[in-house]
């Protein structure tokens, strides 16, 4: 109950529609889940309430937006701060960014498998259960999420394999996942487009997946949505598109005006996943 009304009072304030307002929100553990060279990357971690270790708790990994050059793990605390009052142990992760590590999307996509695969290596540290780790991210951050569940390869050298990178289900927030010629980022991946596009690497193993869109995004083409979501539909599996009228990249993030109603379809998938138990949402003021 504290981590619910401590998420509500942090949220109620009428913020700015044009930055990320994330101040108050804390993790309560941090773990280095990698380690390249002299770059440490870390999990920012929130549990539940009165958690247990010895818990089998299912557990989310979220993934920063910002083109693959920069972003803060903070974009998605007040997302882990809410999952958390629900009883997951909700976390978001740092990786290499361009700016910062002189990277390409293909060291993204590789720690966002490594971040996957240490939580289901370390989930009797976390508390949680290996076969209920789910993924999710913004932007960039979603091409990140979707590659874990979709694209095969770009593995870190040394890993143990045998243990799957792949999440259970997928939470993406305006993504990048067409990097096709007439896709996001194209430029950035053409030599290796058809490997890491999420768009063109669905297949039977992908998991449900949740996408939110808002329809005047001049950065990621709303119509990328669109079509995900018919290719997944034509192999049968779940996905789930909210489609928000006149919004712009980034409507989703704390702060703006539809954040809450992001938030409470994001509960209801979940609900619907056996993720969470299902209860009256407890929207902000």
């Amino acid at each position: 109950m504290k981590r619910i009304l401590l998420y509500l009072s942090l949220i109620s304030p009428i913020l700015s529609s044009h930055a990320l307002e994330t101040e108050g929100f804390q993790p309560d553990e941090s773990f280095v889940y990698k380690t390249v060279g002299e770059t440490k990357l870390k999990l920012h971690v929130f549990y539940p309430e009165n958690h247990n270790p010895s818990g089998q708790r299912p557990a989310i990994v979220f993934f920063f937006g910002g083109g693959w050059v920069s972003g803060s793990p903070s974009q998605f605390y007040p997302h882990c701060e809410y999952l958390a009052s629900r009883g997951m142990v909700a976390m978001s992760a740092e990786y290499r960014v361009r700016s910062r590590h002189q990277t390409t999307p293909q060291e993204c996509v590789k720690d966002g498998k490594s971040a996957v695969r240490w939580i289901k290596q370390h989930a009797d540290k976390l508390g949680v259960d290996p076969e209920r780790v789910l993924a999710g991210g913004g932007s960039a951050g979603g091409h990140v999420a979707a590659a874990t569940g979709t694209v095969e390869g770009f593995e870190e050298e040394g890993e143990e394999l045998a243990v799957s990178s792949r999440p259970e289900a997928l939470l993406l927030f305006n993504p990048v996942y067409d990097n096709g010629p007439n896709g996001c980022g194209h430029e950035r991946v053409k030599d290796y487009w058809e490997a890491i596009s999420p768009m063109h690497n669905i297949s039977e193993g992908t998991p449900p997946t949740l996408v939110f869109f808002g329809t005047r995004d001049k950065l990621v083409p709303v119509a990328t949505a669109k079509a995900y979501q018919e290719r997944m539909e034509a192999l049968g599996l779940r996905s789930d598109l909210h489609l928000y009228q006149d919004e712009p990249h980034g409507f989703f993030n704390h702060g703006r005006k539809y954040h809450d109603d992001t938030i409470q379809k994001m509960d209801q998938f979940l609900v619907s996943l056996d993720y969470l138990e299902p209860q009256p949402y407890a929207k902000s003021n």
